[in-house]
Order: C-alpha cells, then structure tokens, then sequence
C-alpha cells in the first residue's frame, strides 16, 4: 500500500510545505504566514487569531487532515489550537488556516514560518444514522463528563 498524498497548492509566497519534525512525527508542522506588510500579530492573553498557512489542499478522499496543537507552545507559552481538532474535509479546496487562543498570561507573537500547528492525516470512516426507540444498556450507562473521576484504583474514591 503506498502512502496517501497530500497536494498544496501555494497562496501566498512565503508559504512552506508541512513536513514532519522528526522520521516518527505523527504530524507536519504548519506555518503561519503574515498578511503582507505586516511583520507580525500580537495575541493578548484570551485573544483568539485565525491565522493563514498561505497554502490550499487537497486532502484524499476517504481522510480528514486534523488540525491540533503544538505542545512546546501549549506547555511554554499557553497557546493552542482553540477548534481542536479542526478538520479540513476531503472536498475542501479553500485556505488552510489555525484558529489560535491564548490561555497564557503574556502577549504572544506570531511572525512568518512560526510553526503553529500540526496536521495529521486520519482515515474517516463512512456511517449513517438511524433512529431507534432504545440504545444498548452498558455498565457505564450515562455517565460522563467526570464519572469516571481522576484517580485510579483506591484513591478514586477521594477525587
């Protein structure tokens, strides 16, 4: 089986190609691009941004491209990907871009080639709906948002 191919087509001129950092990246790092004569966005703290890759795609059919976060800018500066993960379709053929938030404390720049996010390519599963009157009983049943707790084993009782 050979690997799925992801076509660019540049918008701007200072776009780059997403490229994995590493040989076992799960994602390419996607750039931002500065609209021209600006040298750089400045994010407050609690400012959301939607930033320009300066590229179109073509995603195959049959995959989504994930948009997520970088964890070094998540961790070192509280800068993440606010939709995440945002998913460009297979038939979409408009602009790549991030919408980005800051959770941090401090003002945040965003300058031309700053890795912003990750792209990772995931295989999507057709399905359809159908309505029924009940659903499968499980052990778990509703519970959610927090029912399982925190902790594990013994000391789950105290979270």
């Amino acid at each position: 089986m050979t690997d799925p191919v992801i076509r660019f087509i540049k918008s701007h001129p200072d776009a780059r190609l997403p490229e994995p950092a590493t040989p076992g990246s799960a994602g390419a790092d996607l750039c931002a691009v500065m609209p021209d004569g600006v040298s750089a966005q400045i994010m407050r703290p609690g400012a959301r941004l939607l930033l320009d890759t300066g590229l179109k795609v073509a995603v195959p059919e049959g995959y989504e491209m994930q948009i997520r976060p970088r964890s070094g800018l998540a961790l070192k500066h509280g800068v993440t990907v606010l939709n995440t993960p945002g998913t460009i379709d297979s038939d979409y053929r408009g602009p790549l871009k991030v919408v980005l938030i800051n959770h941090g404390e401090e003002n945040f720049s965003v300058r031309t080639g700053d890795r912003i996010a990750q792209a990772v390519l995931a295989a999507v599963a057709p399905f359809r709906g159908v309505m029924v009157e009940t659903l499968d009983e499980t052990a778990r049943g509703e519970g959610g948002f927090g029912s399982t707790g925190i902790r594990t084993g013994a000391s789950d009782a105290a979270s």
